[in-house]
């Protein structure tokens, strides 16, 4: 997404979001690298795209796993995976979203 000046001055990103939460999101990078471990440990940090669609779903599994076991059987916390999850998901969403309103404008 590309913002003019007035609207990106209207999102605190580090003092409304990493300096709130900055343990989680240090937390949440680290689910990100322990599962480009897994899927691709030859290759640099990246999100494979085409690995997973199903980010409300493994949230929720994610969140019922961690009312009965927190820890993951790879040590991760299953907090870590539903945030990352949400994230994911947010992320799908927005740059659809933008992508449907772009097409709409344009009258396609």
């Amino acid at each position: 997404m590309v913002y003019v000046t007035e609207d990106r001055k209207k999102m605190p990103v580090y003092t409304g979001v990493l300096k709130y939460f900055p343990n989680a999101m240090k937390y949440v990078s680290r689910i990100s690298q322990a599962g480009n471990d897994q899927h691709h440990p030859d290759k640099p940090l990246h999100w494979d795209k085409s690995k997973s669609f199903d980010h409300e779903d493994a949230l929720v599994r994610h969140l019922i796993d961690h009312s009965h076991q927190p820890v993951d059987d790879d040590g991760m916390l299953h907090l870590g995976k539903v945030a990352w999850r949400a994230l994911a998901a947010l992320e799908t969403y927005l740059n659809e979203y933008t992508y449907e309103r772009k097409e709409t404008k344009q009258g396609r």
